[in-house]
């Protein structure tokens, strides 16, 4: 008797009629036609289940926070950033817990399993510190929350910082995070990335830096945190979030800069619809896309995950908890148009971000936890381009989340569905 079985389920790699079965939190069988009895049975209906989305890259202490103490007239990053720092100081602990407590029932609800979420540590009370422990705590049994320490106005810059991130570690924060771009000049930008690599290797931590999010081709701080990486044997640990500067690099510099990761085994995290909504606002016309060069990095074997970033908050107003939309930017700004490569584009909200995050246990084969998705969607593409329906969501082989099909307004060739699941064409 197994706890759960999803029946004629369709996997991303294509195949179809697959049986999930589901016993102690992992799954037992994955094969077509399993026989055995399940106190729960779902008909996935040649539908999509997929592994959990991941977010590798947010920022869940400043979520949902929109309009307080303002709004981001300009909409810019350094406005948001000055007005986060407004926010600090009139936030409670309960404020940030109840505002990140929301976010991840909307996260789960669309099928996240994972977020790594930076959190500030230029704070001498340490707020979001002390809220996001507790959520992590809080949401275990139905999310991983990985945090990372993040020192948001520059370890170096801020006198404070590096004794408030060391203060943050030590409190049971999972990552070393830094902004090197973020620094007076670019040579304490240099130390930061030496200063907090060096903390990560002495505490056995990965480390996710902001890396260069800036239109300054002269920013190259990837580039020490590729040679830092190296230096410390931190390869497979370490990655870059945002790296929009490489998009106006010189390709020359680039062709050198990419093998540089590539020997270091360093990740990249592009956030696609902040880097296109935030960067090149100095551009008139050509205007520069903002997000870094997906497909080079990918082709160079670079393992690159899509974070989103922001919900809703100081630097972002818009956002719904949707690894879809992410995917679905980052496809269209890097026009990533071939079949593969959209195809890609899931993998990059999927299975590349659990990589990324070092998660255990993921994915859907027998022993893996039976974490799971059942998506309204064919395939992976069509789950891209319709922003699919979340059938059920499943968290240790019990349905977390579950609703009625919908019926999609368009004339496709996808499935369709009315609401008592009788399946069209």
């Amino acid at each position: 008797m197994f706890d759960l079985i999803v029946k004629n389920a369709t996997l991303p790699n294509g195949q179809t009629g697959v049986d999930i079965a589901c016993a102690e939190g992992r799954i037992a069988a994955i094969e077509a036609g399993i026989g055995a009895e399940a106190r729960q049975v779902i008909d996935a209906r040649g539908n999509l289940v997929s592994p959990p989305f991941v977010d590798p890259h947010f920022h869940m202490d400043a979520t949902l926070s929109l309009g307080t103490p303002r709004m981001n007239v300009s909409g810019t990053l350094l406005e948001g950033i000055a007005l986060w720092g407004e926010l600090k100081p009139l936030q409670s602990v309960d404020d940030i817990i109840a505002r990140a407590m929301r976010y991840c029932d909307l996260a789960v609800a669309k099928g996240i399993g994972a977020i790594r979420s930076h959190v500030d540590t230029c704070d001498d009370e340490l707020k979001g510190v002390q809220a996001l422990l507790e959520v992590r705590e809080r949401v275990k049994d139905y999310l991983d929350l990985q945090l990372v320490a993040f020192p948001q106005d520059g370890v170096l810059r801020d006198p404070k910082a590096m004794a408030n991130t060391i203060r943050a570690l030590d409190m049971g924060v999972d990552v070393v995070g830094g902004i090197p771009h973020f620094e007076r000049t670019m040579a304490d930008g240099a130390e930061s990335v030496r200063l907090l690599c060096e903390i990560a290797a002495e505490r056995g931590l990965m480390v996710d830096m902001h890396c260069d999010e800036t239109d300054d081709p002269l920013s190259r701080h990837i580039e020490t945190l590729a040679f830092e990486t190296q230096r410390l044997g931190l390869q497979g640990r370490v990655a870059g979030s945002h790296l929009t500067s490489m998009h106006s690099m010189d390709n020359y510099y680039v062709s050198k800069l990419i093998p540089l990761m590539v020997e270091a085994g360093v990740h990249a995290i592009p956030n696609p619809l902040i880097n296109i909504m935030l960067q090149g606002r100095h551009d008139t016309y050509p205007k520069r896309r903002g997000q870094t060069r997906v497909r080079e990095l990918r082709d160079a074997g670079i393992t690159v995950g899509f974070g989103s970033d922001c919900v809703m908050d100081p630097w972002y107003s818009l956002g719904r908890a949707d690894m879809l939309d992410v995917a679905f930017m980052g496809l269209h700004v890097g026009q990533l148009a071939s079949r593969s490569d959209m195809a890609w584009c899931f993998d990059a909200v999927t299975v590349n971000s659990a990589r990324i995050m070092g998660l255990e246990g993921y994915g859907l084969t027998k022993g893996c936890a039976a974490n799971f998705v059942l998506l309204q969607a064919a395939d992976p593409i069509e789950a891209i381009r319709l922003r699919a329906h979340r059938i059920a969501v499943v968290r240790a082989g019990r349905v977390i989340s579950r609703s009625d099909p919908v019926t999609y307004d368009l004339d496709t060739n996808g499935p369709i569905w009315t609401l008592d699941e009788a399946r069209l064409r």
